[in-house]
């Protein structure tokens, strides 16, 4: 490991962790100087789903880091627990207040060095009213033609974005 570990305790015995290769093949592990626990540094899963609305995507407007202010379909971490497609509705229901079913599986996103692996899905509204929880600054559809490209929170928010547009009629 060239940088400075996230985690420096076992959590198992509240030991120093080290870095420490176990395989060659493999990337270093935090390792317990102590009792030997591995503290594997998993990746997060995020979900979210993109639908139209009015003729248009929804976006919502972050009021949070990182990316405060750029626009970002409704979505967010899934739970320990909760199935991918539970987390994607909730999200959207936290998010902008609307109620959805998913359609589809969108596609399965992730990038080298960003421990976020995204699961997008293609929703459809089926009731709620258009709202901003504390995590947003706005939420509106936006017609393919407007999507304000360059003010879109992160690569991964591009690329879902544009897998959509090509299932959209015109798009």
């Amino acid at each position: 490991m060239s940088q400075q570990p996230d985690y420096r305790f076992c959590p198992r015995c509240a030991g120093p962790l080290a870095p420490r290769l176990l395989r060659a093949a493999e990337p270093s592990r935090l390792v317990c100087q102590t009792c030997g626990f591995i503290f594997f540094l998993d990746p997060k899963v995020a979900t979210g789903a993109v639908f139209s609305l009015d003729g248009g995507i929804l976006l919502v407007r972050r009021a949070i880091e990182p990316s405060y202010g750029k626009w970002v379909f409704p979505g967010g971490y899934v739970d320990r627990g909760e199935s991918l497609e539970a987390a994607a509705i909730r999200e959207v229901k936290e998010e902008c207040g609307l109620d959805i079913r998913l359609a589809r599986l969108l596609g399965a996103y992730s990038s080298p060095g960003n421990p976020v692996i995204l699961i997008a899905y293609v929703g459809e509204v089926t009731g709620g009213a258009l709202a901003v929880d504390e995590e947003g600054l706005d939420a509106r559809a936006f017609p393919p033609a407007e999507i304000p490209w360059d003010q879109l929170a992160f690569p991964s928010t591009l690329k879902v974005v544009r897998d959509y547009l090509t299932l959209m009629p015109h798009g």
